[in-house]
């Protein structure tokens, strides 16, 4: 009766250590299973993205992903980030929030990540360029760009015989035999000021060093003398947009210029989605704003749109770059582009939409140079100040007050880079 008991006892421990060993293995299956959490902040992307996380959580059993595009996500973002409560990985634009990121120390040195092999150096220099200060390491995986230019309805070019221009001159030139022809040249929507941007970088990408805002903060230019050709020909545009273009708003210009009220529109290729909404029909194109006299010199405006940066808190970092791996798949990225009408950062053939034909050699050449704006702080409202000199007309006292201003709001900024540039010289 004893030995019965013993052996009973021994199978009740064998059947709990086996119990035991099953439910540690399905803790350690559960526990093996990493998440990987992207803030991303392109809501007109949502829909995307929303399809992309379905489709790696149903090809991957070892990471579940979470994409988030939340409204306002740049605030969030930075409130999150203040709260220290990081997401694995951020999707934001290439401009100042991103210089500021870096500056933070809030993002990952992903230099070890074999995907950026594959992205065009021209965005890798483009993202070098917006730190404040030379940093060692890459921060971001540039994904998509936009450019740009002046779009232009090509029916009505064909219809006409109007050719597209080249050079400065020619541009001016194509615009009075337009408006000679009772048709209105150009379209501009200034009310809102950020608008005002566009053919401004535009303009200066072509007649300015890239490096120039590096330069003011370094002491060795002022935008006085380097804007001054800039201020001088985005005036002279003016003569041959819609009467009134501070009344009008860019969805007042992407109607009008959709319902062919002008033969061209000085924005950039992110707007076409909106033009089409009002005319699904319209044809359009697009060349390089033709800031000199040189065809040679001019250069397409093009900025990183979304990139992909992995914050120093994320814990597993590898899982992170199988996530950074699949959003950079070939078929992934072209649905990426054909969704928003992108430019790819991404070194290989895909196809461009139509209304990129025009500029696609300067994309495949590399021949781009980032938005000036990028560099700029919120705080200066440069565009603000751009609408100002558009309505008044005073170039010395808009140049000087961009030149004050940039002083007063980057200070901080500058004495870092005097700062290093005084540890380098000794």
């Amino acid at each position: 009766m004893r030995k019965r008991k013993i052996k009973i006892l021994f199978s009740l421990l064998a059947l709990l250590m086996i119990t035991g060993l099953l439910t540690g293995c399905e803790n350690k299956k559960q526990n093996s299973v990493t998440k990987i959490h992207i803030v991303q902040y392109k809501r007109e992307a949502v829909e995307f993205f929303d399809k992309l996380q379905k489709e790696f959580n149903e090809t991957h059993n070892d990471i579940q992903l979470t994409i988030e595009s939340p409204n306002d996500a740049m605030t969030i973002l930075k409130t999150r980030l203040i709260r220290e409560d990081y997401p694995d990985i951020i999707g934001i634009g290439g401009d100042i929030n991103y210089s500021n990121f870096v500056d933070s120390n809030i993002l990952a040195d992903i230099s070890d990540y074999q995907g950026l092999k594959t992205i065009k150096q021209t965005y890798i220099d483009i993202l070098e360029g917006l730190e404040f200060i030379p940093t060692e390491g890459t921060f971001g995986v540039p994904y998509a760009a936009n450019a740009a230019g002046v779009l232009y309805n090509k029916d009505m070019f064909e219809e006409h015989n109007w050719e597209v221009p080249s050079t400065w001159s020619e541009f001016m030139a194509l615009c009075e035999k337009i408006q000679s022809e009772g048709i209105q040249p150009l379209y501009f929507g200034f009310r809102d000021t950020w608008t005002c941007l566009s053919p401004w970088n535009s303009l200066a990408v072509s007649l300015t060093d890239a490096d120039i805002c590096a330069q003011v903060n370094k002491g060795e230019a002022t935008f006085t003398d380097a804007y001054s050709k800039v201020a001088d020909k985005i005036a002279e545009m003016m003569k041959y947009g819609e009467t009134g273009p501070f009344a009008y708003n860019y969805n007042d210009a992407c109607i009008a210029f959709a319902n062919g009220d002008a033969a061209m529109y000085t924005i950039g290729s992110f707007a076409v989605p909106q033009i089409q909404s009002v005319n699904p029909d319209i044809n359009i194109d697009s060349f390089v704003m033709p800031a000199n006299d040189d065809a040679s010199k001019n250069i397409l405006n093009s900025g990183i749109d979304l990139q992909f940066c992995i914050t120093k808190e994320c814990e597993n970092k590898q899982a992170a770059y199988e996530v950074l791996d699949f959003l950079l798949e070939h078929d992934n990225m072209q649905a990426y582009l054909d969704d928003q009408n992108a430019v790819p950062c991404k070194d290989e053939t895909f196809n461009l939409a139509s209304m990129l034909n025009g500029i696609a050699n300067y994309i495949e050449e590399g021949k781009m140079a980032d938005f000036h704006d990028h560099h700029y702080p919120s705080e200066m409202a440069a565009d603000g100040m751009i609408q100002t000199y558009l309505m008044d007309g005073n170039k010395e006292k808009f140049l000087e007050k961009f030149d004050k201003d940039w002083l007063r709001y980057n200070r901080d900024i500058i004495r870092k880079v005097e700062e290093y540039e005084a540890r380098h010289q000794n």
